[in-house]
Parts: structure tokens; sequence; C-alpha cells
């Protein structure tokens, strides 16, 4: 019987799962709602259990010997509650293998790259970047949430939409394109009338901060059209996340993107992409798969050994996209 690893990536809004050989085969996916290490151990348990049971369908459980399971909100405090939350999900799974718990920046840089030096930056719901020595984080800079810094990420972007929609709205701020996709994204019908601002407020604080980073693709395709206040947004969003990016430092040759604003394309994600070639002079990766990612680090805790980059290019689909990422270098 060959044995099998797991690798899950539990983010805020997706939980993705893959089981897979030791050679890179992967056998079964499976995804959930999010799995934030920060929501309680219920919610967390739940999206974790059925983004398993979905991967792992006919697949026989006593196979599988590792499995890595990385989650945002997993770091401190969160740490040992994700773990808990893990390990009953695992057990519900009917898994006897090895658990390891990780943070969602491991898989992230692991789905980007084989190897163990480098800076990962990433910018979703959220955003950071942290600098990889031998595997571990060494220095991380921001990723402190919606309130208080995610600085250039799919939230951000999309307060700051909000914040120009409502100036636009009572006079205080120029007239922008943004105010028509913000009515037709929350369903608002135009009411020349204060009512329309509060409208726009109430449909704002109705939904989850993680939900306002859906705007985030609206502003970028009013930037694309040329709008001044989209653009300058755009703008803004990019020095943040390369300021953020400088804050940690170089290290070594490898720099990963991860993230919806860095993976999709758009003015944000070419600005990045261009200043950061300006700084290494080597075009960064992508983390394509998260779960791939994980599943990776599964096969090199198992093994105890680098994990090939042919074996890392099946797990994490960098095979599928050679142009924006060489196996042979890891």
């Amino acid at each position: 019987m060959s044995a099998m690893v797991i690798g899950v990536d539990a983010g805020a809004t997706t939980t993705r799962c893959v089981v897979a050989t030791l050679d890179g085969v992967v056998a079964g996916r499976g995804t959930a709602g999010g799995a934030n290490g920060n929501s309680s151990g219920g919610e967390v348990r739940a999206a974790l259990g059925v983004a398993l049971a979905a991967a792992l369908g006919t697949v026989d459980r006593t196979a599988v010997r590792c499995g890595v399971l990385g989650a945002a909100g997993s770091a401190g405090a969160g740490r040992e509650r994700f773990r808990a939350a893990a390990w009953q999900a695992w057990q519900d799974a009917g898994l006897a293998g090895e658990l390891v718990t990780v943070t969602d920046l491991e898989v992230a840089f692991a789905a980007g790259t084989a190897r163990s030096d480098g800076v990962l930056l990433l910018a979703g719901t959220g955003a950071l970047a942290a600098r990889f020595t031998e595997g571990k984080v060494e220095h991380r800079c921001d990723g402190y949430g919606w309130m208080l810094g995610d600085e250039g990420s799919a939230v951000w972007i999309g307060v700051r939409a909000l914040r120009a929609v409502l100036a636009a709205l009572d006079g205080r701020g120029e007239a922008t394109a943004l105010v028509d996709d913000v009515r037709n994204h929350f369903t608002i019908k135009p009411d020349k009338t204060e009512e329309e601002a509060q409208a726009v407020v109430y449909s704002a604080f109705a939904v989850p901060p993680a939900e306002l980073g859906r705007l985030a693709p609206l502003v970028s395709e009013a930037a694309e059209r040329g709008d001044p206040v989209a653009t300058r947004i755009c703008a803004k969003a990019a020095d943040r996340l390369l300021h953020t990016y400088d804050s940690v430092g170089p290290g070594g040759d490898v720099t990963v993107l991860a993230g919806s604003v860095l993976l999709n394309p758009g003015p944000v994600s070419r600005a990045v992409r261009a200043g950061l070639l300006t700084r290494t002079a080597t075009p960064p990766r992508p983390a394509l798969d998260g779960a791939g990612g994980a599943a990776a680090l599964a096969v090199g805790r198992l093994t105890g050994t680098p994990v090939p980059p042919v074996v890392h290019a099946r797990l994490t689909g960098s095979a599928r996209h050679p142009t924006t990422h060489d196996p042979s270098r890891g």
C-alpha cells in the first residue's frame, strides 16, 4: 500500500484540502468554507471536516501517514485553538497518521518554492510579508487584520473604495465610477439624497469585513478604465505592499507572491511585480496552490529529505505554469 499525505490550506473564506502520494500524484481534492484560526473551534472543526471528507472520498485512510494543516489566524494565541480543532477534525475523519499544524504563511511559501529561504509577499483578504530562513519565519511585517493593518489587501482596497464613494456622494470628494460599481454590488437604487449614502453604509456594515474584499476587483476594473480615484487607490495599495516587502528585507533569492490581489492580473499586481523585479532582478514565483504547498511540506516531513522539484511541481501546479515558475529551481 502506497503511503499518502494530506495538505490543507484553511483561509479566511475558503478551506482547501489535497490528498497525494509521496511522488506528488494527487488522489483527491476537497473544499469548504473558511476556517480562520481566529474563528470558534467549532467552525474550524466543521470546515476542516468537510474539506477532509471531500478530498479523502474512497481513499484508504490507513494509507495516510502525515498531514500538514495550515490556517490563517493560527499563530500566537490562536495556535493551540487551531491545533485542538484540527486534531478533532483529523480524528473525525478516521485518520491516525501524524498531524502537523502550521500557519498559512508556511503553506503559501511552500506553494511557491521548494526552497527554504526567501520572502513571501501575500495580499488577499489580508496582507503581509514574511522572510523565511531554513523554512521558518524569521521576520514578518503586517498581517494585523483589516482594522489595524493589512495594508494593500483586498479588504484595504475595498474600504478605501467605500470611503471614496461616500465622499463623492456627500460632496467631499470627486466623482468616480466606483459609485455605480458599489451601487450594483450592493443592489442599491440610485438616489440623489443622503439616503443613498446611508444605504452604502448599511450595506457595508451588514457583511463581515472579509466580504469587503470582493470590491477589490471592481476597483481594479475601474482603474483599468481610467477612473482617477480607482487608479490612485490601486497605486497606493501597490506602494504599501512594496513598503511591507522592504520592511522584512531581502531573504535569499526567491520571492513568492500569494493572494488574489497579487495572483490575479490588474494594476496592483503589475506594479508590485515591476517593483520587485527592480529590487531583486528575478521574477517572483506565484503560490498557486496552498493545499499543494502543505502537501509538499508533509512529503518532506514524512521522508525527512528535501522535496524533489518534480514532486513539488506536481503538487503545487507549477508544472502547468512554466512561464511563471521553473520547477528545476525548486
